[in-house]
């Protein structure tokens, strides 16, 4: 055919008489008490139950070999012969064999007691045999699984294609890297047994995706049913490398996360629109080119190859491939899968954060993109946002996203270059002198050091400080002669500099005794997470009672500048009310010990400490304990205090919080 997939042809009336007489052969051997028992399951009847297709799902009826039924208990039953299950034909489905066809005979009519010898006539057979020959077109007749075909390095496929290197291999299908003989380029290759029950799917699913026709996937090239194989070839990209490798050494930079969740939406938007659904989008699947594009492999076709069922209507699809998309920008933007197992090199989440946003996560994360994330990956996001249900919904939330700009790429270091000692070196008494090389180097005493360097700069500074200071004094001399002049009867004194004394006084200083500074109020300060901490027990950490106790959020990992800390740190601001002299603050922390640091507003931060960033605040003093005294060197007059809590204490559940019992400043 046209599009490479080779006709079915129909041998039905060429193979009756031999499907008949492997019929008649176990027809006798049931009447001869030969039959297989009567609880046999079908391997192919379609209410069995569906194996996975990592695992190797052996044909009904091998346990209850075990199992002789009252006929049978003088002799053991005894193999029927005839083919075997792995055998196939170059049918597109394989013939049952003589096992199979006395399995769905007793799964049909399964007698209670022998039944007499059937007569030699065909016509007089149980209206309720199953039919005798295998439609290729029904699938409900397939075995569920059969084994890969066995192929190795070096064999040719349809005459064109040599295999060159497993990449996969599972028990219904292999993945090879070939080589197209014809047009001498590189291939990959999908593998299957032609009587397998999904090998309609799969070549259903890999001519719809060659009819796709959009460059953003990875093309499928042929698609053939051949003798006993069934293979899928697509477009191989040699340069190009999967999102599992790239996160291989960590996040993506925010513009690389959006550009691929930007690609990778748009792509599948565009296929959705054509009434394709890709069902299996992993980080296996998304490459990234050399030049920077993505490209996506397997539409279709790898959930075809895997069994996956096609989703009963288009808005299933749709929220399946949204939802993929969704942890694919996840797993870019925090290095976690967001499931609790272990997937493509990536360390699953744990139960409790299963909902959480990626900056929830990990710290540092883009705002807009976590946002995105958890919209197109939960049913119910975080903050009660509206979750994004189809790739056009993500392709429209991404342009309503602001743009986010490449980094600029850090300078190199300016290197000053060297500096020569001009001086040294001989004359030449002509431009076109040819240098001396037996000239010996210039001995270690002549060339210039950095400390001579340093001493000329100083000189040079010193002298233009010295000009300066002398012209400045002419200018003043200058001026004040000039008022002389004009004013001969006014004496113009010159100021005198004024002496300040360094000499410390004899008196001994006195003794600062602490006064109390009543606090006005407290509140939670958290800029690096999403609001407040903590907001209802957040007074009793300035109620005077220290067996009570302000208490911040959980954390899965302790507070750190880096991952897997979600952030550096966070804090209570104390609001004493008016600019106070704070020459002290105590700290009661419970729980254990804790570190924390005491901060006090800039100039620029004081107007709106609350608002500001915690490097708008400077640090006085920083200590970890159970009771903590921070005492300054000298007396500090602001209105607000912070403080810092940089490691918290864990919990008997195992996570971590911060406990602030009781403040008190003094001034």
């Amino acid at each position: 055919m046209a599009d490479g997939t080779k006709a079915v042809v129909d041998t039905s009336a060429a193979d009756a008489a031999a499907d008949e007489a492997a019929l008649a052969a176990a027809i006798d051997e049931l009447g001869d008490g030969k039959a297989a028992p009567a609880d046999v399951a079908d391997a192919s009847s379609p209410d069995a139950p569906e194996a996975d297709d990592e695992t190797n799902n052996e044909a009904a009826g091998a346990a209850d070999d075990k199992t002789p039924t009252a006929d049978d208990a003088d002799a053991p039953a005894e193999p029927l012969p005839g083919a075997s299950l792995g055998e196939e034909t170059s049918e597109i489905t394989a013939p049952l064999s003589v096992q199979e066809i006395a399995a769905e005979l007793a799964a049909g009519s399964a007698p209670k007691k022998p039944a007499p010898a059937p007569e030699p006539a065909a016509a007089k057979r149980p209206p309720t045999d199953p039919q005798p020959t295998v439609d290729p077109r029904d699938t409900a007749t397939l075995p569920r699984t059969l084994p890969a075909p066995m192929r190795h390095s070096g064999d040719m496929i349809g005459h064109r294609y040599r295999l060159e290197e497993c990449i996969s291999q599972t028990e219904t299908f292999s993945s090879w890297r070939a080589v197209d003989e014809k047009l001498r380029r590189a291939v990959g290759v999908h593998l299957m047994a032609s009587g397998h029950q999904r090998a309609r799917k799969v070549l259903a699913a890999a001519k719809s995706a060659a009819l796709l026709g959009d460059p953003r996937f990875v093309q499928v090239l042929d698609a053939v049913q051949e003798g006993e194989l069934v293979y899928v070839v697509r477009e191989w990209l040699p340069r190009a490398s999967d999102l599992a490798k790239l996160l291989v050494n960590g996040p993506m930079e925010p513009h690389e996360a959006y550009q691929m969740v930007r690609q990778v939406a748009d792509a599948v938007a565009a296929a959705h629109r054509r009434g394709q659904a890709h069902l299996r989008l992993t980080p296996r699947c998304v490459l990234r080119t050399d030049s920077g594009q993505y490209r996506i492999n397997g539409i279709a076709v790898d959930a075809a190859l895997r069994g996956l069922p096609a989703e009963d209507s288009g808005e299933d699809a749709q929220r399946t491939d949204t939802r993929a998309i969704g942890a694919l920008l996840f797993a870019a933007l925090t290095h976690r899968w967001p499931y609790p197992e272990d997937r493509y090199d990536l360390q699953g989440l744990p139960k409790g954060l299963q909902n959480a946003a990626p900056d929830q996560v990990r710290a540092g994360v883009h705002k807009g993109l976590s946002e995105l994330a958890a919209r197109a990956l939960f049913d119910h996001p975080p903050h009660h946002a509206e979750p994004i249900t189809t790739p056009e919904e993500l392709v429209r939330a991404i342009a309503r996203l602001p743009k986010i700009r490449q980094p600029e790429p850090e300078l190199p270091a300016f290197q000053a270059p060297p500096r020569h000692n001009t001086h040294a070196l001989p004359t030449a008494p002509n431009p076109t002198r040819v240098a001396d090389t037996t000239v010996s180097p210039l001995p270690a005493s002549s060339r210039p050091t950095a400390s001579r360097r340093t001493k000329r700069r100083l000189r040079r500074v010193v002298k233009a400080t010295a000009w300066t200071v002398a012209l400045g004094a002419i200018g003043v001399a200058s001026w004040q002669f000039v008022g002389s002049l004009r004013n001969p009867g006014q004496t113009v004194t010159t100021p005198q500099p004024t002496t300040v004394s360094t000499t410390a006084p004899s008196a001994q200083p006195t003794t600062h005794t602490p006064v109390p500074i009543t606090i006005k109020g407290a509140e939670s300060y958290n800029p690096l997470g999403d609001g407040p901490e903590g907001t209802d027990t957040v007074k009793n950490a300035i109620d005077g009672d220290p067996n009570t106790a302000w208490t911040t959020g959980w954390y899965v990992d302790q507070l750190g500048p880096k991952p897997p800390a979600l952030k550096s740190g966070t804090g209570l601001m104390i609001d004493l009310g008016s600019p106070q002299s704070v020459s002290s603050v105590n700290v009661q922390f419970q729980g254990g010990e804790q570190a924390a640091e005491l901060r006090v507003p800039t100039a620029a931060a004081a107007a709106n400490p609350t608002q500001a960033r915690p490097e708008s605040f400077t640090v006085v003093a920083k200590k970890s304990g159970t009771n903590v005294e921070y005492t300054l060197d000298s007396p500090v007059t602001t209105r607000y205090l912070l403080i810092w809590l940089t490691s918290l204490n864990k919990d008997s559940d195992g996570r971590y919080r911060g406990h602030v019992a009781e403040v008190k400043v003094s001034g």
